[in-house]
Formats: structure tokens, sequence, C-alpha cells
């Protein structure tokens, strides 16, 4: 049987991070931008995005104004249970 490669990263401790990332316009430093990032991290130092970050600052034209970032772990060791648990043929 093949596992979902998402749930098996929520397994290993991952959790599903979401960034707000705003940023200044390159030809109007004046305006700002969202953009809207989301991929499963590992918390509280969160290479993944911190990765993406850095690739941002270095090949990105925008520069960051801020990040607000949000992580929810989705999956618990009390919500796991063996499938024998519920007597299935």
């Amino acid at each position: 049987m093949r596992t979902d490669h998402s749930f098996k990263r929520q397994l290993d401790g991952y959790r599903l991070a979401t960034a707000e990332i705003l940023y200044h316009f390159p030809d109007h430093p004046g305006l700002l931008q969202a953009y809207v990032w989301q991929d499963y991290d590992i918390a509280p130092k969160y290479p993944v995005l911190s990765k993406f970050l850095a690739f941002w600052t270095a090949e990105l034209e925008g520069p960051i104004h801020s990040v607000r970032l949000a992580g929810k772990k989705l999956i618990g060791a009390s919500e796991l249970a063996s499938v024998s648990e519920y007597g299935l043929n």
C-alpha cells in the first residue's frame, strides 16, 4: 500500500503553514502586494518557509515588507488509530 506523501510528512511532525507575504512592487515601491504561500513545514523554525524567503530575496525583484505566519498541526498522536481496532475484515 502506498502512503500519501503529505500524510507521511504530517506524521513526521510537519504542519500546514500559511504565510502572507507583503512585498513592494518593483516599479512602484510605495504600493504593497500580498502573496499567500502554503506548504507543510516544521515549527518553530519553519525551514521550508525560510528557504522560500531566501530564494525570494535573492531571485525576485519585489522587496519583502513583512510576513505573517499561521501554522496548524493537522494530525496529532491522539487522532491516530489502528484499522484493526475497528474490526474490519
